[in-house]
């Protein structure tokens, strides 16, 4: 009997991929926005990664130490996601399978094990970050025990899995209709925070530190922003989302889908600008050192009055159940990727909910379990990057769509800066 339903299950999914795939001549024919409504999406989905309630943790804090200072390290890293979620896109384009597919057929069966064992704890650190935050959110909006709040996250996340099952293009819409949330409360934020605007511009162009803790404040931001688990999923959305029957189509493709990945990105690298600079207007200027969410939560109310505080706890409920839907969907893609095998996404949703309500019902602090599960995510990041810059510069897999010489220097560097920084930060959090 569950086999039959597990079946009925696999033929509702293929149908509804089918429904999914829109109509490549029809939609090369669009003009204007009507041409390019139909590849926004799966950037909005991958950029929910940078706007986990991790990010909301390490900027605070940057943004209370340091002022304006660390804002061009979210600049940099902004634009390194842009690069970076581009190349996960195009391989899924041009290949018409995901990264730990294509690392499957191209790597050892003992490699892609390892690699599915690494990339799964990635995503349960990832998932403990984005269900503390949401249960933050909720103990913060309505004082409620955090355990009962986790609870309840629990349910709201099950509850945003059902838009996944309508289809692609429901859950999409779910998602972003929630990023816009997030944003517009940080706007209104920003506004009420009255920032200098001539240090916010001077920060955002002028790389410079200021001591080691510094150096390691921004590598956290890093960790926190260029997120294993969004490079795994975003060529796992792209890989049959509009199919190029040729090269040419193809190329034409990609070109569309980096307008998606801009406009997300510039998002997402806007509400971290904002964190950073709510704290800097708010907390710095009145020499207050934050480091906790809930400080930070009733400093809102304290400083600029309780709507500024309400919108701060409900962007954090929000966009830790947006991530925390997300990294559910991350988890399936990594699974049947790798080791080509498949559990129920309520099932795994389920599995993931364990760690997060047992660390909460061990009394342990939610700020400090955020910070740490950024320094499991940075163990991961290089097993991502890697692989996925190989892969997009082969040209007999890619064909017309690989690297070009200028790109594949980029790439490396910005592995190289990534995974150092991120070393860095794993050796001065255990030293």
């Amino acid at each position: 009997m569950s086999e039959q339903i597990n079946i009925q299950r696999e033929n509702q999914s293929i149908i509804q991929k089918q429904r999914d795939r829109l109509n490549t001549e029809t939609i090369m024919k669009g003009k204007g926005i009507s041409k390019l409504l139909p590849f926004l999406g799966p950037a909005f989905i991958a950029s929910v990664a940078y706007l986990d309630p991790g990010n909301f943790a390490t900027n605070i804090t940057a943004g209370s130490r340091y002022g304006y200072l660390l804002l061009w390290v979210i600049v940099f890293s902004n634009l390194m996601a842009v690069l970076i979620q581009s190349l996960s896109a195009k391989l899924g384009i041009a290949t018409g399978k995901n990264l730990p597919e294509v690392a499957r057929e191209r790597f050892p069966k003992k490699v892609s094990l390892f690699l599915w064992i690494q990339s799964e704890i990635v995503i349960i650190a990832t998932d403990l970050a984005e269900f503390i935050g949401a249960s933050l959110g909720l103990y913060l909006l309505f004082d409620i025990p955090m355990l009962l709040a986790a609870f309840i996250t629990a349910v709201g996340s099950f509850a945003i899995l059902e838009l996944q099952r309508r289809g692609v293009r429901t859950f999409e819409a779910g998602i972003s209709a929630m990023i816009l949330i997030v944003a517009l409360a940080f706007a209104f934020q920003v506004i009420l925070a009255k920032p200098d605007i001539g240090a916010v511009a001077l920060g955002m162009v002028t790389p410079k530190f200021q001591g080691v803790d510094s150096i390691l404040l921004a590598a956290g931001i890093l960790g926190a922003t260029v997120m294993p688990h969004a490079i795994y999923l975003h060529s796992s959305l792209t890989q049959n989302r509009i199919v190029g029957r040729n090269p040419r189509e193809k190329k034409r493709i990609y070109k569309m889908e980096l307008f998606d990945i801009v406009i997300a990105m510039a998002i997402a690298g806007a509400v971290n600008l904002a964190m950073v600079v709510i704290a800097a207007a708010l907390f710095f200027k009145n020499g207050l050192v934050v480091e906790d969410l809930e400080v930070a939560f009733n400093q809102f109310g304290q400083l600029i009055g309780p709507s500024a505080a309400i919108l701060f706890g409900l962007s954090l409920l929000i966009a830790g159940l947006a991530s925390a839907s997300v990294g559910t969907m991350a988890g399936d893609v990594v699974m049947q990727g790798f080791i080509n095998k498949r559990i129920n996404l309520y099932l795994r949703r389920a599995i993931t909910t364990i760690p997060p309500l047992v660390i909460i019902w061990s009394g342990v602090d939610a700020t400090k379990a955020l910070v740490m599960s950024q320094v499991v995510l940075s163990f991961g990041i290089a097993f991502a990057l890697i692989p996925l810059i190989i892969f997009t510069n082969n040209k007999k897999l890619m064909g017309d769509l690989a690297n070009h010489s200028f790109t594949k220097v980029v790439a490396w560097i910005i592995a190289a800066i990534v995974v150092s920084l991120n070393l860095f930060l794993i050796v001065e959090m255990f030293i």
